[in-house]
This record gives structure tokens, C-alpha cells and sequence, in this order.
């Protein structure tokens, strides 16, 4: 099963090959003010698609990832690894999947303030 989910003004969206196990809640310093929701895969099963607009990257502190969201709306919408042996892995923000995909999915609490582990 897919899943899809886009930006609030469509120029920005994803398709997710397979449906997560699990959703995850970061407690980092950006996570937490972002209130992002997210799957990670490796980058091979999900497609970012730039329809309308560009991406604006943001990245901060030890620069292991760069941030992006639309630039028209603002939307997050996923996250790329910049270390060159983790490359293969991408966040997607689910938010930006409609509401009924999600439910049901179990969130994990992860401590990317601290501990760099699942504090659930």
C-alpha cells in the first residue's frame, strides 16, 4: 500500500511505497517546535515531487540533515541525511497525509535532544 500526502498548496508532495509501522515524534530542538510527524524509509521508496514550486533547505547544528519545506506555503515536508553512509535514508513528514491514513498508526517518542534512542 502507498501512501501519498502533499503541502497545503500542492506544489509540494510525496508518495511513500510502503505504508509505515510506526510514526515518529522527535523531541529535538527543531522536531518539537516543527510538530512534525514522521516515517522514515530508504530514499529508493519515496518520490518528492516538485509540481509547483521549489523546496527551501534548512540545515543547523552538526549538519547530518537538511530540513526542506515549500517555499510558497511553508509546509515541512521531509528531512534528507547528509552523511554520506546514511544518504539512503528520508523522513517524510505524515502530517501532510490525509488524517484517516494515519490513524491507527502507533507514534514512537524519540529523544533527539539527549539520548539519540526511543524513549517509549
Amino acid at each position: 500500500m502507498s501512501i501519498s500526502g502533499s503541502c497545503h498548496c500542492g506544489n509540494i508532495s510525496f508518495e511513500a511505497r510502503h505504508a509505515p509501522e510506526f510514526l515518529v515524534a522527535c523531541n529535538c530542538s527543531l522536531c518539537r517546535r516543527l510538530g512534525a510527524l514522521r516515517t522514515h524509509s530508504a530514499t529508493v521508496n519515496v518520490t518528492i515531487l516538485r509540481s509547483g514550486g521549489a523546496t527551501r533547505p534548512y540545515v543547523w547544528g552538526d549538519r547530518t540533515r537538511e530540513f526542506h519545506s515549500c517555499e510558497n506555503c511553508g509546509c515541512v515536508t521531509h528531512w534528507e541525511n547528509l552523511q554520506p553512509e546514511k544518504r539512503d535514508v528520508i523522513a517524510v513528514n505524515m502530517r501532510l497525509a490525509r488524517p484517516d491514513v494515519m490513524a491507527g498508526l502507533p507514534v514512537r517518542n524519540f529523544d533527539g535532544a539527549d539520548s539519540g534512542e526511543f524513549i517509549d
